[in-house]
């Protein structure tokens, strides 16, 4: 199965990193973000791996020539301002009506990759997202008057489920994808949620994307946990 990177966005909130890189390739402890997730992958088997890329594609492309004999990559360029499912439609060619994973080029998650991919077989989706808890930013009070009544430090549990990427899709999802500017998360997950072919497997462990520079910092802090 191949998986999908998407990796075209210019990381308007990383100006100080991806002004002269693509967000992708910012480096957390030393290791650009996207070869640790192409690294979790491999964990699990996976070999064949394709970026979408946009925003400053020769970086990448110069990267990974010099890193073919050891992975499996082709970096395809899917436009400089392609929505996230324009990005995908540009790859229906070379994914040949396969079922495929796919995941954002700006997030680490330790989800079980064989688990999930056995609860979308099992529920008969079309798609199939790793929903996650986003981690909690700030502590809760109870306010009587001018005073503190109660004080609670806020727990990722008090947040809703959001889309956490690490998809899996099968082909007819290429039926919703227009052109380059359709946005996934949009139309095309919509829709399909209102067909009841939209899955959500519930990952209650580690997750954490890399929108700001606060993000950033937190990624080198858990990758220094060992915990991705």
């Amino acid at each position: 199965m191949k998986v999908v990177i998407l990796a075209g966005g210019k990381g308007s909130r990383l100006t100080e990193y991806t002004s002269s890189i693509p967000k992708p390739m910012v480096k957390i402890s030393r290791i650009p973000i996207l070869i640790r997730i192409i690294n979790y992958y491999k964990k699990f088997g996976f070999k064949e791996f394709i970026i979408a890329s946009g925003y400053k594609s020769r970086i990448i492309e110069t990267y990974f020539k010099k890193k073919r004999k050891r992975i499996n990559v082709k970096v395809i360029f899917t436009g400089n301002n392609s929505m996230t499912g324009g990005r995908i439609k540009r790859l229906q060619k070379v994914l040949n009506d396969e079922r495929f994973l796919l995941t954002y080029g700006d997030g680490l998650c330790d989800v079980d990759l064989k688990k999930l991919i056995k609860f979308h077989k099992k529920n008969n989706n079309y798609v199939t997202l790793t929903a996650v808890r986003p981690p909690a930013r700030f502590g809760g009070l109870k306010l009587s008057g001018s005073k503190v009544k109660y004080f609670k430090e806020k727990s990722s549990l008090d947040e809703g489920w959001i889309n956490g990427g690490f998809f899996v899709m099968e082909p007819i999802i290429f039926k919703y994808l227009k052109d380059d500017k359709t946005i996934l998360e949009r139309y095309p997950l919509e829709k399909i949620s209102k067909l009841k072919k939209l899955g959500a497997f519930k990952h209650y462990d580690n997750w954490q994307c890399m929108d700001t520079i606060r993000d950033k910092i937190l990624l080198e802090e858990l990758v220094k946990k060992n915990i991705f």
